[in-house]
């Protein structure tokens, strides 16, 4: 079963994610899905006290960490 829901983003954003979508070759939907399962992924991570964060692959040194989820 489907779910269908309108959402409102400022203009700004919508560059964003049309410019994601074409460097991905994806869509706007297909991005809004993957964002809000790496999100839900992210609460329930915090939720049990881990963090969220962005590591360089090669140095293992973290560039952001994400928070205020």
């Amino acid at each position: 079963m489907s779910t269908r829901f309108n959402v409102v983003l400022s203009d700004d954003l919508n560059q964003e994610l049309d410019a994601a979508a074409e460097d991905t070759e994806s869509n706007k939907s297909e991005i809004l899905r993957k964002a809000l399962q790496l999100y839900l992924a992210a609460l329930r991570g915090s939720r049990s006290g881990l963090q969220v964060s962005l590591v360089d692959p090669k140095t293992k040194e973290v560039k952001t960490e994400i928070i205020g989820l």
